[in-house]
Order: structure tokens, then C-alpha cells, then sequence
């Protein structure tokens, strides 16, 4: 396993960050592993040296966060780098339970933190941008979280860039924590987060842990067996991305094609190129399967070719911006 600086944080993550969307329980989604298969995927990734773990309240409606807990309190804490996320709402009969407000940040942080079973989560973050409060409340509210020591980082996910900008300005000005980290949509067939987020994650040295890098498993296999799986099958939010628009087959085609000359996977080779890029930190993967995990970890050892890398990215054509909602 490889590590890097997580931003500015200090904190070192593995390059490959265990997104736990696909933990919890089977009720929530067709394609959700229920406790028993998460534990085996999430033990394996420990064993390869995964110490980076993505989870969210919203994940399973809170499932995803116990069974998290459940497995790594059998490790040592310390050695453990665990994220969470909250925003969306939680309960159809509380409008409080979901948004960025006071109320709703601290009782759901709290909720998060009695799922996973820990005192503290080393990373919280908004999961989307609420335009119904002030960003200098929520701000000041996750200024206090880290303050109690019910978190040690604030970060943020999707959102224009005005607005990461704003939150930034927002934090120097009144003295308060600042975000982190950004947690984005970002692989080979949605780039529009090259034209202005990934330059002022740069420049503000944030640490970037892009979500979705294999395109909802559209740059895992052939554009003909997209929907070969289970959650191929059912992941409508799949359909909403802007996947199969422009370029996207091509690119598809293209890194199927590269794949047979490096004698690896198409998931390989996609999350190569992610990995390759300086802006980012630690990609977020998912996956159902040991293999799959396993075949995310070697791709740390392919070393994409310039040329090969211009190739892969050439045919790509702007998109719609997808994954702010």
C-alpha cells in the first residue's frame, strides 16, 4: 500500500480510500451487502493496508456507519482514519434531520458517532450544499464539532466552485475551522471539475478524495455490458450522470483497449489515471467484491505512459455539471 498527506492535514491516508456505500444492509439496496459480507470486504482491505474508510449517515439510512463501527473496533483505533457525511435527511417525518443548520448538524453528528462507536471521527463532512442556511452558520456550527472534539476535520463534497470559494473566504475571515478536504465527482468520462475546483484545491492545498472514480462501474467493462450486474441493473442515479453523453463510449472503448495492452482490468486502468493525477489525494472506491478490492489495490502498481494517459483523455468532449444535487 502507498500513503500520502491527506491535504494539509498532516494525517497519512492510503491512496485507495474504502467508500462504504455498499455496506449496510441489502433493505436499503438491491446491491447492498448486508454485515456478515461487508465485515469480510472491510477485514480485507485492513489486511492490504487500507486505513482510509468514506461513510455517510444517509448510507443505508445509518446501517453502513454501525457496521463500519462494528468491524474496526476489533482494530486498533489509532491506526484507523475514518470519514462521515451528513446532509441528507434521515427521517421522512423530521425536516430537521437532514441541511446544514445548527440542529440538524449536531444531532446527526451525534447519531453518526453513537452508530460508529467512537468519541471522536476523524473526518466530517457536508455532504452537498445547502442553499437554505448560511454558510457562515454551518461553518461556525462545525467550528464548535471540532472544537467538542466530536471531529478533527470539517470537508466538503460537490458544489460549485464559487461556493468552496465562499466557504473558504468564510472561514479566514471569521476565524473558524476551514474544509479540508473536497470530496468530488471526478473520473475519465466527467472532467468538468478540471476547469475550476481541482485548481483552487490546489492552490488552497485541500486534499481531494473524488467519489465515483469508475463512473458507476461504466468504465469497468464493455459499454455493451453495462448493466451486467446487480446494481447495473438497478442504479438509476447511474443513468442520471452525464456517462453516455459526448465522448463517453469512445472513452470507454479506449481504455477497454488499454486494458488488453497493459494485461489489466478496465477498473485498472481507470483508477490509474485518477491516481496519476497530483490534485488528487485518495480516490474513493467501492466494491462488492475481495477481487474487485484486491484488483483497486494493484492498480497502484501500473504507471500509465504519458502518451497513453493523452490518449485516454483526448476524445473528451464538456458535459453537463452532474452531482451537485
Amino acid at each position: 500500500m502507498e500513503y500520502t498527506t491527506l491535504g494539509s492535514t498532516g494525517m497519512d491516508v492510503s491512496r485507495i480510500c474504502l467508500g462504504c456505500m455498499s455496506f449496510g444492509t441489502s433493505d436499503w439496496r438491491d446491491w447492498v451487502l448486508d454485515e456478515p459480507e461487508s465485515r469480510e470486504i472491510i477485514e480485507r482491505a485492513i489486511d492490504l493496508g487500507i486505513n482510509f474508510f468514506d461513510t455517510a449517515n444517509m448510507y443505508s439510512l445509518g446501517e453502513s456507519e454501525r457496521v463500519l463501527g462494528n468491524v474496526l473496533a476489533d482494530y486498533e483505533r489509532d491506526a484507523q482514519v475514518v470519514a462521515t457525511k451528513g446532509f441528507f435527511q434521515m427521517d421522512d417525518d423530521n425536516p430537521n434531520s437532514g441541511g446544514l443548520s445548527r440542529k440538524a448538524l449536531e444531532q446527526e453528528c451525534a447519531n453518526s458517532l453513537e452508530r460508529l462507536g467512537m468519541e471522536t471521527v476523524d473526518l466530517y463532512q457536508i455532504h452537498r450544499w445547502d442553499y437554505e442556511t448560511s454558510i457562515e452558520q454551518t461553518l461556525r456550527t462545525l467550528d464548535d464539532l471540532v472544537r467538542r472534539g466530536q471531529t478533527r476535520y470539517v470537508g466538503a463534497s460537490s458544489m460549485w466552485a464559487h461556493q468552496f470559494a465562499e466557504s473558504l473566504q468564510t472561514s479566514d475571515r471569521a476565524g473558524l475551522e476551514r474544509f479540508a478536504t473536497m470530496q468530488n465527482h471526478y473520473n475519465l468520462l466527467y472532467r468538468e471539475e478540471e476547469r475550476e475546483m481541482l485548481p483552487l484545491c490546489d492552490r488552497e492545498n485541500i486534499g481531494v478524495l473524488p467519489w465515483s472514480p469508475l463512473a458507476r462501474g461504466y468504465l469497468t467493462r464493455p459499454h455493451e455490458a453495462v448493466e451486467a450486474t446487480t446494481r447495473g441493473e438497478g442504479d438509476d442515479y447511474a443513468r442520471e450522470q452525464p456517462y453516455f453523453e459526448g465522448a463517453g463510449r469512445e472513452v470507454n472503448e479506449r481504455v477497454e483497449e488499454l486494458a488488453d495492452e497493459y494485461d489489466a482490468s478496465m477498473a485498472q486502468i481507470a483508477l490509474a489515471w485518477v491516481l496519476e493525477k497530483d490534485w488528487v489525494d485518495a480516490p474513493i472506491v467501492g466494491t462488492t467484491s475481495i477481487e474487485h478490492l484486491e484488483a483497486a489495490v494493484e492498480a497502484l502498481d501500473i504507471d500509465l505512459a504519458a502518451d497513453d494517459v493523452e490518449w485516454l483523455e483526448a476524445p473528451y468532449e464538456p458535459v453537463r455539471v452532474s452531482g451537485h444535487e
